[in-house]
């Protein structure tokens, strides 16, 4: 089995949700004891985020390319970064490394199209929103990605930080999140772009498909880490 790379923390909340996952799925698969071989580098998101209002992406992006250095020096085989936004700096943080990185945008289209659909509304926070960073990777595959008007999208960006990255799940915040996605126009389905929304909403609070990235980012990690040849080492994304 192959060694997961986790970078996460940007919330631990949701990063808890990574492991979690991680492990339940390898024993799904092997049985027994089996538990996912794991190194995880969880940073302080409260420097993150300051970085995020402040529009220190350049600096963000330094600072967690020197985590995932340490990933690679403690073992890990390749790496999955815990949290949509900062997917932004993905590129600075793989050209730090000498191992792969899993993007979480590839395995979120790759289940929309395997759903056979072609157009879907984002919900996440609002970099990952009014940036195209996340969008156009989505777009890369084909895909048609729809998102809130922008009140809806500052209700969805404050539920995030103010209160699931707190790990507050609020019946009132739920209902809020169904509001956004109703006014969704032409939608087949709905992105859960931030690794935080799946404490807050499932497939059962949606009429329409969801796309839960969270668990879609983990599920391709297991995947690859449980390899039967473990020469077949994932190689490194052409994007």
């Amino acid at each position: 089995m192959l060694t997961i790379g986790m970078l996460g923390g940007m919330s631990w909340e949701s990063s808890a949700e990574y492991y979690r996952l991680a492990n339940v799925l390898v024993r799904e698969r092997l049985g027994g004891l089996h538990s996912a071989k794991v190194v995880l580098h969880s940073v302080d998101f409260a420097e993150i985020e300051r970085m995020q209002v402040e529009g220190r992406w350049d600096d963000a992006g330094k600072a967690l390319a020197e985590a995932a250095t340490s990933l690679q020096a403690g073992g890990a085989d390749f790496l999955v970064l815990c949290t949509n936004t900062m997917h932004k700096v993905f590129d600075e943080i793989q050209a730090a490394v000498g191992i792969p990185m899993i993007h979480l945008g590839d395995t979120t289209a790759d289940a929309i199209k395997k759903a056979g659909l072609t157009t879907v509304g984002l919900l996440g926070t609002g970099f990952t929103m009014d940036q195209p960073f996340y969008r156009e990777r989505l777009e890369s595959h084909g895909l048609t990605v729809l998102l809130p008007s922008t009140e809806d999208r500052e209700t969805v960006h404050r539920i995030i930080y103010d209160e699931l990255c707190l790990g507050v799940v609020r019946d009132e915040s739920r209902r809020a999140y169904q509001d956004v996605i109703a006014r969704f126009e032409g939608a087949e389905g709905v992105i859960l772009g931030c690794t935080e929304i799946e404490l807050l909403l499932t497939q059962d609070d949606v009429p329409l498909p969801v796309f839960p990235t969270t668990r879609l980012h983990v599920e391709a990690a297991v995947e690859r880490a449980i390899l039967p040849d473990n020469r077949g080492t994932p190689t490194q994304s052409s994007r």
